[in-house]
């Protein structure tokens, strides 16, 4: 029953992503809820079966495929601070080529997180996810975590691919000519540079997530951050 119930969770989170666009509500329900409402339902229902699926993948037979070391348990310390920033300031920023950002107030100029990566929910999940399937040396974490990796990645090249046929060739290439995809590329070729400070309250909301995260994970996961 373990892997049956794993299997469920990870294969309803995954298509989650895909269902609305697949039986046509996304259109309604965006008309209805508005952008950002659509985002907020969406947002927690995504949390709610990514909880479920950690759970479920806790609750599979064990099957050991390599041995825990401890500088794993630091990758994942070191690893996760970032992965959060990106998501936490990536999500509150003006993007117009994530689908978790928003056109209104985006500059090209001045084109802020998305001139670190157009991306960044997504690399912030693949930085989480790697650091994980490091740390977790089992078969169910083994697939969990490198399907969220795949996940991540494939899920670049698809809105980035999505985004660029809504915008056409010629604005593709006007909005991001100071971004990249690649975290820090537009910023080692001189494309781009940080034209202002972080938010205080966005660097607030990412150091009580990051605390947040590492105050529940032993009580809602069993297993302690610590190194």
């Amino acid at each position: 029953m373990g892997w049956i119930e794993f299997t469920v969770a990870l294969g309803l989170f995954l298509i989650s992503h895909r269902i609305p666009a697949l039986i046509g509500v996304k259109a309604p329900l965006t008309a209805a809820l508005g952008l950002r409402g659509y985002m907020v339902a969406f947002s927690l229902i995504s949390t709610a079966l990514l909880a479920w699926v950690i759970v479920a993948a806790g609750r599979a037979p064990y099957v050991g495929l390599w041995d825990h070391q401890i500088w794993h348990r630091w990758a994942v310390n070191i690893v996760m601070p970032m992965a959060l920033a990106l998501i936490v300031f990536g999500t509150a920023a003006p993007n117009p080529f994530a689908f978790e950002g928003r056109a209104n107030g985006f500059d090209p100029a001045r084109p802020g997180i998305a001139g670190l990566t157009r991306q960044p929910l997504l690399w912030g999940m693949a930085l989480w996810s790697g650091a994980h399937l490091l740390a977790n040396g089992d078969l169910a974490h083994g697939l969990l975590f490198g399907s969220f990796a795949v996940f991540s990645f494939l899920g670049m090249r698809i809105v980035e691919g999505r985004r660029a046929r809504a915008m056409g060739a010629a604005e593709w290439q006007r909005l991001t000519a100071r971004t990249s995809l690649i975290p820090f590329a537009a910023l080692l070729t001189g494309r781009w540079k940080p034209a202002t400070s972080p938010s205080l309250w966005h660097a607030a909301l990412w150091l009580a997530v990051w605390a947040g995260l590492w105050l529940l994970h032993a009580p809602m996961i069993g297993v302690s951050p610590a190194p």
